[in-house]
């Protein structure tokens, strides 16, 4: 790590703020998820949700919706309220539809993993079906959470939320990402090749909760928007590379998933690509693109933002 990261993450108090975001997300995740759902089912949704992960795309869409706050002009307290809920709202609801998809992941037809964070995955603890059940109710839930029947003066931020939220789950995000990457097992791929798979697995979603936040804060289409975009694109493929080196460097324990099971399934990484060196060269660009993306956005305060930026390359697990 240089010492402008060091400088970065100790100018800003990111531990007690994620302490802060990270309770409201884990109250609000606890009084809302499977509460209307039957008790198996129910049991199944909030295992795979609840008491565990980093919440860093929650981080995400609570950072970029209070840097875009930050700039903005003030608005009459009903409105204010109203868009903290559907801030609130958006950061459970991108955390809904990551555990959906790592329930799903973890399955047998997929990359059958039987750890993740640090316990038995969904699948072994309650069963195929069951979890099948508790992937497809979570990523319905995030879109129910989404459109709250008592807010109807939000309907544009609610659809604009929903569509951000869709597009980075499915075939132009999360859903094709996958397919490309069971396809590309024990097959070789280039650098572009790699960039493009990875920025529909893991990095739509990483940069639809920065999106998701500058939309709850009515901000989507401002100049800001799109340097945030462009800062939420870097982070996303930071976080991948990231994730190949670890898996590589790291072991089962503290990783809390199985460690070196891409070269044991013979996928592609930026690793086997580039080598551990160029692998480490390749995040400290993309941590370095992102910074010039949040230094492009014109806003006044990007702190949390950026010391996310610093903690995902920084980071040992």
């Amino acid at each position: 790590m240089s010492r402008v990261q060091d400088a970065s993450i100790s100018e800003f108090a990111l531990d007690a703020w994620s302490r802060a975001e990270l309770a409201r997300v884990e109250r609000a995740l606890s009084q809302w998820v499977g509460v209307d759902a039957p008790g198996d089912l129910a049991e199944a949704m909030r295992y795979a949700v609840l008491g565990g992960g980093k919440r860093l795309r929650a981080l995400l869409v609570r950072a970029a919706f209070e840097a875009v706050r930050s700039g903005a002009a003030p608005q009459d307290a009903v409105t204010q309220c109203a868009l903290e809920d559907m801030a609130l709202r958006a950061a459970c609801a991108v955390e809904l539809i990551h555990a959906y998809s790592l329930v799903h992941d973890d399955m047998p037809c997929m990359d059958d993993d039987v750890l993740r964070r640090g316990k038995p995955t969904v699948h072994v603890q309650y069963g195929e079906a069951l979890a099948l059940l508790a992937g497809d109710a979570l990523q319905a839930f995030a879109f129910e959470l989404l459109t709250p029947d008592d807010a109807p003066a939000l309907a544009e931020v609610q659809a604009a939320l929903c569509r951000l939220l869709a597009r980075a789950a499915g075939s132009a995000g999360m859903a094709g990402g996958q397919a490309i990457d069971l396809a590309s097992v024990g097959r070789t791929l280039d650098l572009a090749q790699l960039r493009r798979m990875h920025e529909l697995k893991t990095g739509a979603l990483l940069q639809a909760s920065v999106r998701m936040g500058a939309a709850a804060a009515m901000a989507l289409q401002a100049p800001a928007g799109a340097a945030l975009a462009r800062y939420g694109a870097a982070l996303g493929l930071a976080f991948q590379v990231v994730d190949d080196i670890l898996d590589v460097t790291a072991d089962s324990a503290t990783l809390g998933k199985t460690a070196g099971k891409d070269a044991a399934h013979g996928k592609p990484t930026y690793v086997s690509l580039l080598g551990l060196e160029g692998a480490r060269a390749q995040a400290q660009q993309l941590w370095a693109e992102a910074h010039a993306a949040l230094a492009a956005s014109g806003l006044p305060d990007t702190r949390a933002l950026a010391a996310l930026a610093d903690m995902v390359v920084c980071r040992s697990h």
